[in-house]
């Protein structure tokens, strides 16, 4: 029976940051959190989200949530009480204006039952120099892209001179 990954303990000084960036928390999402300083991209606000749910700070997760951030927090917790385990960043794009941009990722928690990835593509804006985390653009994996359809008279794929038609259609 395989061994399960251990739940990420609460971020700490000198430690490694819970978001897999490879720096200490406190070079990394320590002063997102704390507010002295504003993620400089979509990515890292991506990346103290996450670090956020590993020490349960919810009123980071409220402030940085666009429909939420400028609404006093509520004292309320968490329904993603989960025990994370790593985060995966698999794409950061660009929106149509430079205050827009999409975070693929994939968030690990482990249960009684194993561990399991929340697949998503988020979409987060930039307000008044701030970026904000605002909405979910796909829950699971991103869709599988067919490879273009050859034509009979294209050169063949496999790459011997010939055409298509001539050579691996046949």
């Amino acid at each position: 029976m395989a061994t399960l990954p251990a739940a990420l303990p609460p971020p700490q000084a000198g430690q490694p940051c819970s978001c897999g960036s490879g720096k200490n928390f406190d070079a990394c999402c320590g002063p997102l959190l704390a507010g002295t300083r504003k993620p400089g991209t979509a990515e890292e606000l991506m990346r103290s989200r996450f670090t956020a749910h590993v020490a349960h700070d919810y009123a980071y997760l409220h402030r940085t949530h666009l429909p939420t951030a400028n609404v006093p927090f509520p004292g309320e917790s968490d329904p993603w009480t989960q025990a994370w385990t790593r985060l995966v960043i698999h794409s950061h794009e660009p929106g149509a204006n430079p205050d827009q941009a999409f975070v693929d990722f994939s968030a690990h928690f482990v249960d009684q039952n194993g561990e399991h990835a929340l697949m998503e593509k988020s979409e987060f804006k930039r307000v008044s120099g701030q970026w904000l985390y605002a909405k979910t653009i796909r829950m699971g994996p991103a869709p599988i892209k067919a490879a273009p359809k050859v034509g009979r008279n294209d050169p063949c794929p496999c790459g011997s001179g010939k055409k298509y038609k001539q050579c691996c259609l046949a």
